[in-house]
């Protein structure tokens, strides 16, 4: 009786051992980023992925072998199967790659069917990106049954060109990271590779026939630390790549359907190359290779013939290196102050007989005699210029794209022009930008504020062209410069989940995007970023903040929310919030100062909190008129921000901060009834790198009726000098006390740079974030 109930006891031990490690079930959501065109549901049954699954592609097709050895490889990593292979495209229990006509060279089918399924497209390219949504489809798990649900998706990229750009001069990363970055871009269905390899800060490509520009003009002595303070970290700095490394990327990235487009960026940002051949600038030198950023006055001189030279040497040995039909050559920022004073330059501009009209200077003509020189070149050997919008400054030359980085507006003109054009503006897709408001708890970065929204809302294709002219925009690009991006780990960073944005900017025609159903899916794509060991930001699982002001009623209306509606819990007084604090149930509408903080409550753990410093005074919420505009790069929410009781942090494009140059802050400020006043207090921002510099004195005038206003208080202040502080600097402007409706502020700008700073001469920018008065 004992050795039946110990044979009874064994096998129930056995079934419940069995039942659990039996595989979960779980099914595809092809709901993928970037979205697919469209996506059929099919009426049969779903199909059953697992060990016995073979992949198929077509015999003695080298591009389709390696697909699908991508696509075993990716079912490996997520699903522990590792799939036989087969040229027999008429296998069942298969995933069946193929390719079929059409148009669109980049698009595909997949069809999931009870008993294959297939992956149709009408090139390996189109074929690798419907692999790509097949993956992204699938649940991750090593023990694990996978459903894919009958479907029928059929999926087009909007854009030929999907950019993304990595800057290796600035700082330079090794040979196995740029591979593992051109997986990222294969991931997110990017398709072309922009590598800035020169800059004043390092030349990272061999040239054989100039060896000193990889062993002097690769190598820095040390670097600056933090933004331009003047104090450098003694570390000398380097690195290159030869050319059989950039080969291997050529190569590599072609596997991945990407094109590698080499940037040799000329005139300017040259200063790496003058330290190693001086005879190239306009003053002979001598040079070093720059420790810090910024842009430098030393370029390439536009009246030696030597540098004509160097120009055609360098662009055979680049052309040899990369295939691609594109070469970018750069040409923005090129200081001109050399060219006016170097003889050569004079003597050429006379020779070609430049003169300086309405829009341009002689010297701006001398620049484009030197883009159309080498783009002939490259025109002559069967390739094509793509340059910095400041390539249209002078005669633009004649096929050159244009990357818009300024803004649209170069863009614009450029697609009006009949140019083909790639966006890639500042205000959206520059990841070396913060992407986060909560800048004191990121890694440094150069400034601005890009956020993963703002980069969604994109559109590259502005209204302002017709439907003849936006067939000029053939795509877009994101940006990452890194100066202050000196990690493997940090460029993932800040490139991710941003990349995800693009994607979609990319992919996706307008009607299609819908950022709401755009942060449903991203978590999906998450997991995989996790299972790679990509370094991606998690803002947007953060409580995402609008705090709104409300002139007609008076008040700041805070709006809240999460990526999963987790509940939200929130304080006014400063206090840490939790679980039992209030509970946020609907638009807040604030009227008086207090230290707001909340937090997302969640069982896997509670969000960062959220905080913001309020502070009212008389002139909050309050109507105000500004006399002189604002710069239109730098006006956000418009005068309104200067008085909506919220300051603005160390980064100056958090949309807290309102720019104007060239003129001066003039505000006037209706209190709405008679009050008594005595002080105005100012915030001004001072980077002097980026040309923002103080106030050059306040003026204080008041009224009781809006027209007759009465100087209480002039103050004026020195220039600045270069050993000035950058930062936010608080101005507590006191004066009697009166009695007034209407407060006057004026704040004067910097109009003439000083002698010492690089832009000597031009007007600075006045940057104001909030007056106060009380």
């Amino acid at each position: 009786m004992k050795k039946l109930l110990t044979i009874c006891s064994t096998l129930v031990a056995c079934i419940a051992l069995v039942a659990c490690s039996s595989p979960e079930m779980k099914k595809a959501n092809y709901e993928v980023i970037p979205l697919p065109k469209t996506i059929v549901k099919g009426e049969g049954e779903a199909f059953n992925l697992d060990k016995s699954t073979l992949i198929a592609y077509p015999a003695e097709n080298e591009k389709m072998e390696k697909n699908a050895n991508f696509l075993s490889d990716y079912l490996h990593e997520m699903l522990g199967l590792k799939l036989s292979l087969t040229t027999d495209l008429k296998s069942t229990n298969a995933i069946i790659l193929d390719l079929v006509e059409g148009e669109n060279k980049e698009a595909y089918t997949l069809v999931v069917e009870a008993n294959k399924v297939s992956i149709h497209g009408t090139s390996e390219a189109g074929v690798f990106y419907g692999i790509q949504t097949l993956r992204k489809s699938l649940p991750i798990g090593k023990n694990l049954k996978v459903s894919l649900p009958a479907v029928e998706i059929k999926d087009e990229p909007r854009f030929s060109y999907r950019g993304m750009m990595l800057d290796v001069s600035r700082h330079f990363f090794p040979l196995d990271f740029i591979k593992r970055y051109i997986d990222i871009l294969a991931l997110h269905n990017i398709n072309t590779f922009h590598w800035h390899l020169t800059d004043d800060q390092g030349w990272r490509i061999e040239i054989k026939k100039y060896p000193k520009l990889t062993e002097i003009g690769s190598q820095r002595t040390e670097t600056v630390i933090g933004h331009n303070s003047g104090e450098y970290d003694g570390i000398p700095y380097g690195g290159f790549f030869t050319q059989e490394e950039a080969k291997e990327i050529v190569e590599y990235a072609a596997d991945h359907f990407i094109t590698v487009i080499p940037e040799i960026d000329l005139p300017g940002h040259m200063q790496a190359a003058l330290a190693a051949y001086p005879n190239l600038g306009c003053t002979g030198g001598p040079y070093e290779v720059w420790k810090q950023w910024g842009v430098s006055e030393d370029v390439l001189c536009a009246g030696n013939d030597d540098v004509l030279e160097f120009l055609i040497d360098v662009m055979d040995e680049i052309m040899e290196i990369f295939p691609s039909e594109y070469i970018h050559i750069g040409g923005d920022e090129c200081p001109k102050s050399r060219w006016q004073e170097c003889p050569k330059c004079q003597s050429r501009i006379k020779t070609l007989g430049l003169k300086a009209d309405k829009k341009h200077s002689a010297e701006d003509y001398l620049q484009s005699f030197i883009m159309s020189h080498v783009e002939k070149y490259l025109n002559d050997n069967g390739r094509q210029i793509i340059g910095w919008d400041e390539i249209m400054e002078g005669d633009i030359a004649p096929n050159a794209t244009v990357m818009s980085w300024r803004g649209l507006s170069g863009g614009i003109e450029a697609a009006k022009m009949k140019h083909d054009v790639v966006m890639a503006p500042t205000s959206h897709v520059y990841f070396d930008y913060y992407q986060t408001q909560d800048v004191e708890n990121e890694p440094i970065a150069i400034g601005g504020y890009v956020p993963i929204q703002t980069v969604y809302s994109l559109e590259p294709a502005p209204a302002e062209l017709t439907v003849e002219e936006q067939k000029y925009i053939i795509g877009t690009q994101a940006n990452l410069w890194t100066e202050y991006i000196p990690t493997t780990e940090q460029v993932e960073y800040m490139v991710l989940p941003r990349m995800a944005a693009l994607a979609e900017v990319q992919w996706c025609v307008p009607e299609q995007k819908d950022y709401v159903n755009f942060i449903k899916r991203l978590p999906g794509l998450m997991e995989i970023y996790a299972l790679e060991g990509y370094n991606y930001a998690k803002h947007v699982f953060d409580i995402q903040a609008k705090l709104i002001p409300n002139i007609n009623e008076g008040v700041i209306e805070v709006h809240l929310n999460t990526i999963d509606d987790a509940p939200i819990y929130y304080t006014l007084d400063g206090s840490q919030p939790t679980e039992a604090s209030v509970h946020y149930e609907g638009v807040l509408k604030l009227n008086e100062t207090c230290s707001f903080r909340a937090i997302a409550v969640r069982t896997s753990g509670n969000s960062k909190v959220f905080s913001e410093e309020i502070d009212f005074n008389k002139a909050t919420m309050k109507p105000i008129t500004l006399l002189q505009p604002l710069n239109e790069r730098y006006k956000y929410g418009g005068e309104t921000t200067l008085v909506d009781g919220l300051k603005g942090n160390l980064t100056l494009r958090t949309t807290r901060w309102l720019g104007l140059s060239g003129n001066d802050l003039e505000a006037v400020i209706n209190l709405k009834s008679e009050q008594e006043v005595s002080s105005v207090d100012i915030r001004v921002f001072v980077d002097k790198s980026d040309w923002v510099f103080d106030s050059r004195g306040f003026e204080i005038s008041v009224s009781t009726d809006g027209e007759n206003f009465k100087n209480v208080l002039t103050e004026s202040y020195l220039p600045m000098k270069e050993t000035d502080e950058n930062g936010i600097k608080t101005y507590h402007l006191t004066f009697d006390p009166i009695h007034a409706q209407y407060i006057k502020v004026k704040g004067l700008s910097e109009h003439n740079l000083p002698e010492w700073h690089d832009g000597k001469g031009k007007p600075g920018f006045l940057f104001i974030d909030e007056i106060g008065v009380n």
